[in-house]
């Protein structure tokens, strides 16, 4: 089942990718959660709930399902409400590699250093928020990075290449999504934010579960 499973996540991942770049809204609309939905039947054959990790990491995977659902949309109330939802489950992720154990607390140091290069790299992102939406956004995405902050040292203080290299997937992808958003549309950006974010979600879950 467990391989099934994860046959089946990476062609949903390959069609979404698909109609991503190839601009396929409606196969989009179907692909894109049933990939995260699939992910987490990974994570369930794979003992999810038998883990100590186990019940923050579903939590994570149903709520990034619920975001993508959400980002669906381009207005900005369902862009909040992604936002919303992709935050809560940033910190389920956080309980998950506190509750793994943060056995690699000088790894810590390497997920900072990540965390300051995109925000090097997306200097201009905040700014360009509270333009877009006033105060109120602006906090929120300060918020949100902080939050995704937090993850990308937790995730490497764990200790497991695989979930520090999802975590820092996770920051790239959110960087690039945020670029696009709120600075500049960049050619193929949205292809580019999909694909890291899904390696993201499978690498975490793998390097958890493993």
């Amino acid at each position: 089942m467990l391989v099934v499973a994860a046959v089946l996540t990476a062609a949903l991942a390959l069609a979404d990718w698909w109609a991503v770049g190839t601009r396929r809204p409606g196969v989009e609309r179907w692909a894109k959660p049933a990939v995260m939905v699939d992910l987490l039947a990974v994570a369930l054959a794979a003992g999810a709930l038998d883990h100590p990790a186990g019940p923050a990491l579903v939590a994570a995977l149903v709520l990034g399902g619920v975001g993508d659902v959400f980002l669906l949309g381009d207005s900005e109330p369902r862009f909040v409400a992604g936002l919303a939802a992709f935050l809560v489950g940033h910190l389920a992720y956080v309980v998950a590699f506190v509750r793994d154990g943060l056995d690699h607390p000088a790894l810590a140091a390497v997920g900072a250093a990540t965390v300051l290069v995109a925000l090097a790299a997306g200097r201009r992102i905040l700014p360009a928020a509270a333009r877009d939406g006033g105060a109120p956004l602006g906090s929120a995405v300060a918020v949100y990075m902080l939050v995704i902050a937090a993850m990308a040292v937790t995730g490497w203080a764990t200790g497991h290449p695989l979930v520090a290299a999802g975590v820092t997937l996770f920051v790239v992808s959110d960087t690039l999504l945020a670029l696009d958003r709120f600075v500049a549309p960049r050619p193929r950006a949205r292809l580019a934010v999909i694909v890291t974010y899904h390696a993201a979600q499978a690498l975490i879950v793998a390097g958890l579960l493993a």
